[in-house]
């Protein structure tokens, strides 16, 4: 299925809105990224368990969203963007959503 954070798939036409498609996941921090996260935080430069963490998070995110688009029907997701919130200490919300559509 094809999802863009354009309002418009250069090349196609839109035909029908079906209405918004969400997909969410959260994940929280775990003791052995954290101790690890701790040392790098002090000699500095990235924290690719973080990193990873979050780019997994981002994929189910919208795994779930494409999921939903296609229980709608959809052939397309126009408008996709991404946001997060904390929901408690050490855990945190990935949502991806946007606009499930018809493509002539």
């Amino acid at each position: 299925m094809i999802y863009v954070t354009t309002e418009t798939i250069g090349g196609r036409e839109i035909e029908k809105s079906l209405g918004a498609v969400r997909g969410s996941t959260v994940r929280a921090r775990n003791i052995g990224r954290d101790i690890f996260a701790g040392l790098k935080n002090i000699v500095g430069g990235e924290i690719s368990e973080y990193t990873k963490l979050l780019a997994d998070a981002r994929e189910q995110a919208i795994k779930r969203m494409l999921d939903d688009a296609q229980r709608l029907g959809a052939d397309a997701v126009v408008n996709v963007r991404f946001t997060t919130s904390q929901v408690m200490q050490g855990a945190a919300e990935m949502l991806a959503y946007g606009t499930a559509v018809k493509l002539k």
